[in-house]
């Protein structure tokens, strides 16, 4: 802790209330975390926060108050809020293009995803080369090869598909899915035939700041790393381990194995080899059936259950 701010807080004494200003102590190490509304920039800033860092995170439409409001298209407006706020680092969680961060020498993380592979050949390293099926996965590399051309020193976190504590059920392809299982009069089809890997975001957030916290001991860490769960599910195993977590029925899922003919093209398995962070020491996994309890309690219908889910 080095930096200190006065701030004003509330003091009550019997019969009256005392504005009192007090000097805080700011931590010394900055990050900017962009997308932090978002489920993944949530439980990023949230870990920084709690470990240390002067954490600031800006965001575009549910930003205020917590956030700072930055539209990440106003070059101008982002230009300014890193000059001002000089951050070591900044994690990109947002949709948009990357934040200008070489010219401060902030370290940027970059989000990417598992879906720059086409899933043929798993599981994929970090050597193996991107053939991304659909226009997500074009889009994420896109952004890999911007980041990594523009910043020699960036760092590429390729991540599976996230879950955690979402504020809506839509916010993730994994807690989506609990509405369908807790209707059980009801049949529902289920994915069996594309293999996923579902990572809590609290474990891509903690990589994220022991990368942080490595490469500021380390200059040499940089370029491209790959995170993931290590439980390797289809939707309808997912559907059926969230039943099993909840005490719920489970027999009127369905498993559709064929490949799927409608949408977007997916890879069938893009499994990311993570030996690259672990040789680093780096890593966390919470097991799938501990984090999707936790993520998806509040949404339990029949509060019944809520007694005996968790004694």
């Amino acid at each position: 802790m080095v930096g200190r701010e006065k701030e004003l807080s509330i003091h009550f004494v019997p019969g009256c209330c005392q504005l009192v200003e007090e000097e805080v102590n700011i931590p010394s190490r900055r990050v900017l975390i962009t997308g932090a509304t978002g489920l993944l920039g949530r439980a990023v800033y949230k870990e920084f926060q709690q470990s240390n860092w002067h954490a600031v995170g800006c965001g575009f439409r549910r930003a205020r108050p917590k956030f700072e409001q930055v539209n990440l298209l106003d070059s101008e407006a982002v230009h300014h809020l890193i000059h001002d706020f000089q951050p070591h680092v900044i994690v990109h969680c947002a949709a948009e293009r990357r934040p200008d961060a070489a010219a401060i020498g902030a370290f940027l993380i970059y989000i990417s995803s598992d879906y720059v592979f086409d899933g043929t050949n798993p599981p994929y390293t970090e050597e193996d080369i991107p053939s991304p099926l659909n226009l997500y996965g074009k889009t994420k590399l896109d952004g890999e090869k911007a980041v990594l051309e523009n910043n020699l020193g960036a760092a590429v976190l390729r991540i599976p598909v996230l879950y955690g504590e979402v504020e809506k059920l839509e916010e993730s392809a994994v807690t989506v899915m609990f509405d369908k299982v807790q209707f059980s009069n009801k049949s529902a089809n289920m994915d069996h035939w594309q293999q996923r890997f579902p990572t809590h975001v609290k474990d891509v957030a903690s990589v994220c700041r022991q990368l942080a916290e490595k490469r500021m001991l380390d200059p040499s860490i940089k370029g491209t790393f790959h995170w993931s769960g290590n439980e390797q599910m289809t939707k309808y195993e997912m559907a059926c381990a969230i039943a099993d977590a909840f005490n719920l029925p489970s027999s009127h899922l369905r498993p559709i194995t064929d490949s799927p003919v409608i949408g977007a093209q997916r890879p069938k398995n893009a499994q990311l080899n993570c030996s690259k962070l672990e040789t680093l020491g780096i890593g966390q996994r919470t097991p799938f059936r501990i984090g999707i309890k936790e993520s998806l309690w509040p949404f339990l219908i029949d509060k019944r259950w809520r007694q005996t889910v968790f004694h």
